[in-house]
């Protein structure tokens, strides 16, 4: 994700509220003012699986930086939490650093690297939350969706830790399916969120180890995406079928969505 235009456009409704373009593909949303305002459904819904978590300052993970309104918001809502945030892309990280900059004091760290090595570099048992929201073209990069690389964040996540990925699907979808096949070579226990039927658009994967998925995330019917499905045992195996995990030697990037909502001015 080198290449690109970066654009930042400010929100005439809300001072201090700017969206962030990368080649007119909405990024993010920055409150300035309130970083506890989430604009996007998505950011709702990896908030939510956040707040079930036990209280206190938390160890995170992002790969995928954006504007960081993630990280901004759990620093606001888990005072005293360290957070690394890999972002590839100099120019975007050039202008959050420079337009929409964090806070010092924030325990917040940007790094201007590759997620998936970034993450190999990290220690075992070292983070609490692994979030995953990177996108390039649209599209997930197919490098942060396999088996291979669940294991890795598997082996940095704490036993009571919590993987969360953005991603693109249709529900049902053979890449849904495959990557929550991929997921559940790590993770026993699954929560999807998003809509059931009709076209590709943003879905939430929540995964931990069994045992330590907040029963709250389990039992949620509805939340800022839509319907959730709860996926362990039994049911996960019927989800999954006999879809083949994505793997390194077997890669699949997830589907772009319609221009419709997903690109600002597109044709």
């Amino acid at each position: 994700m080198n290449d690109g235009q970066v654009e930042l456009l400010a929100d005439d409704d809300r001072p201090g509220g700017w969206l962030l373009l990368l080649d007119r593909v909405r990024q993010s949303y920055v409150a300035l003012d309130d970083p506890s305002y989430l604009e996007f459904p998505y950011v709702q819904a990896l908030a939510e699986a956040v707040v079930a978590m036990p209280e206190g300052p938390l160890e995170a993970i992002h790969i995928g930086g954006g504007g960081a309104t993630l990280p901004r918001w759990l620093a606001q809502v888990r005072p005293g939490s360290a957070q690394v945030v890999f972002e590839p892309h100099p120019e975007l990280l050039r202008v959050v650093q420079s337009r929409l900059p964090v806070p010092p004091d924030s325990g917040i760290e940007f790094r201007p690297a590759d997620g998936r090595r970034g993450l190999g570099a990290h220690p075992a048992d070292s983070a609490d939350v692994v979030v995953i929201d990177a996108f390039s073209g649209g599209r997930v990069p197919a490098e942060l969706s396999t088996a291979e690389f669940f294991a890795d964040v598997a082996r940095v996540l704490r036993s009571t830790g919590l993987l969360l990925i953005n991603t693109t699907a249709a529900a049902q979808s053979m890449y849904l399916r495959r990557i929550v096949a991929a997921v559940a070579t790590q993770f026993a226990e699954i929560v999807v969120s998003g809509q059931t039927t009709g076209d590709v658009g943003n879905l939430v994967i929540v995964a931990g180890r069994a045992g330590h998925l907040p029963i709250e995330l389990v039992l949620a019917e509805d939340g800022p995406l839509g319907p959730s499905l709860a996926l362990s045992g039994p049911a996960l195996g019927d989800f999954v079928g006999d879809v083949e995990p994505l793997t390194d030697a077997s890669p699949m990037r997830s589907p772009i969505p319609p221009d419709a909502t997903w690109r600002v001015g597109g044709d």
